[in-house]
């Protein structure tokens, strides 16, 4: 995968990627839920981190 060149931890986890994408994974304000964002080049990019999150976040919960 690409590389991980940053970890925000403001708002959740946020790995900002060498490519410009990012993931953040944060904890719902109003449910007892966590919820999993993505911004990529592209939907197919998009929908590979999303697919990567919930993987990442499906053995916590």
């Amino acid at each position: 995968g690409t590389a991980v060149e940053d970890v925000g931890t403001a708002d959740g986890f946020k790995l900002l990627l060498a490519d410009g994408a990012w993931l953040l994974v944060r904890p719902s304000g109003t449910e007892p839920k966590l919820r999993v964002y993505a911004e990529g080049g592209s939907a197919a990019r998009v929908r590979t981190l999303l697919d990567a999150g919930r993987d990442l976040v499906e053995p916590l919960v």
